[in-house]
């Protein structure tokens, strides 16, 4: 069948790699891609939320099955727009729909649904423009730290963490009244602070049945000893070593299951992925939030240990038979090293040229931020590329990865040197 995958960063240059591999892909189009992209299969510059232009090329080019990489455009209901459109009924899209996209759309509606359905999370309160002062009372009753969400999509940078009471009020003015994070700040989640070690689990559901996939830890701060400011993911490490079967355990009976079968039981139709951010409390584990697709790096350190075909993988949950599945792993440790531009998470040149990326050996290159002028490959965003190796354990797969990428030279390049610090 020919494949499209919608998004152009490190984890579609990633879900490229896999699919290019499977005997089930005749042709891929990745739309918009990026440079990485373009070397393994054909880019299509399309807008990620223009369904219409989307629509034509399913159509023109004989497409079967669509891979939704980022959230923006499932929040905005590509999954319902396929179903509603009898010229693309047929097509397997991964993704949930709007509605089940809301559980990463929304703070809120997340934090409802894990109430609803008995899952372990953090106590919280949710505010408006006209309830700021009752949230300023409420942060009164808490110990700090304080954390402040924008209850909408802010590209992983809505989250605040404030040590200081007067600090966190005059945040939480700042949010709501004069839109810091612009709409996605329209009303914002007060959480009570969750003292422990994070990390991600992700789950390919087909609805009705799921299987997990591996672990992951990503490093979201641009700084070193994660300090400094949250970006968009600096490096990933899979499979943490600290979440054992006994942990594992607890994740699959207190958190995932109750959270597919709180998706089917609320009739909420939803294929694909969803990630869950966790964190490790004692020896308990509490859900931070759900996003509805892979996350970015993790994907880039998660899906190169999976050894099964994933256009295979994707076609049973098109087809609801994720039961018929065994999940085949790389036993090795993964970990991914993201290089940016200078600047990044504010503002960051675009358009330097990068160099070395021929000549990396024993690592995966994954770019992000990159397009093609000239014929020569240049960054286009803050997160440029990912190195991505294997090893025993994280040491030994950062030893590599860190020494490829001191290979790849581009100006004002960036990364962070001290990932794995925490375990």
């Amino acid at each position: 069948m020919n494949i499209l995958i919608i998004g152009s960063g490190g984890r579609e240059h990633t879900f490229a790699y896999k699919l290019v591999t499977s005997s089930l892909c005749d042709e891929l189009f990745v739309a918009p891609g990026n440079a990485g992209t373009a070397a393994i299969a054909t880019n299509v510059n399309l807008g990620v939320t223009d369904f219409e232009k989307i629509k034509e090329l399913v159509n023109a080019k004989n497409i079967e099955m669509v891979v939704v990489g980022p959230e923006v455009p499932l929040v905005e209901g590509i999954v319902d727009f396929f179903k509603k459109d009898q010229a693309l009924k047929h097509v397997k899209v991964i993704g949930p729909s709007a509605e089940g996209a809301q559980l990463e759309g929304s703070k809120e509606y997340a934090k409802e649904f894990l109430v609803r359905h008995n899952i372990p999370t953090a106590a919280y309160e949710s505010f408006t423009a006209e309830t700021v002062k009752e949230g300023q009372a409420f942060l009164e009753k808490l110990n700090p730290p304080y954390v402040l969400k924008a209850d909408g999509l802010a590209a992983g940078k809505g989250v605040l963490i404030l040590e200081n009471l007067q600090e966190a009020k005059d945040e939480l003015a700042d949010m709501l009244t004069n839109k810091k994070f612009g709409a996605a700040s329209e009303k914002v989640v007060i959480e009570e602070f969750l003292d422990g070690i994070e990390l991600s689990v992700f789950v390919l559901t087909d609805g009705k049945n799921y299987i997990t996939l591996p672990t992951a830890k990503d490093y979201k701060r641009i700084g070193e000893g994660d300090t400094g400011l949250n970006t968009g993911g600096m490096g990933a490490i899979s499979p943490v070593p600290f979440a054992d079967a006994e942990f594992m355990q607890k994740i699959e009976e207190q958190v995932v299951k109750p959270t597919v079968d709180g998706l089917s039981k609320e009739n909420i139709d939803y294929k694909g992925f969803i990630f869950i951010g966790l964190i490790k409390v004692g020896n308990d584990p509490k859900v931070i939030e759900y996003n509805v697709r892979m996350g970015d790096p993790e994907t880039e350190a998660v899906l190169p240990r999976v050894k099964n075909d994933l256009a295979e993988l994707l076609t049973h949950v098109g087809n609801q038979t994720l039961d018929q599945v065994k999940l085949d792993l790389d036993p090795r440790t993964a970990v991914t090293v993201m290089t940016v531009a200078g600047g990044y998470p504010e503002a960051y040149n675009k358009g330097d040229v990068i160099s070395g990326i021929e000549t990396i050996k024993d690592s995966i290159v994954f770019q992000a931020g990159t397009t093609l002028k000239d014929g020569k490959v240049v960054t286009n965003g803050g997160r440029v590329l990912a190195v991505t190796s294997f090893g025993n354990n994280f040491s030994e797969a950062l030893e590599t990865s860190y020494k490829n990428v001191k290979k790849v030279k581009f100006k004002d390049m960036y990364f962070r040197t001290d990932l794995g610090f925490d375990l």
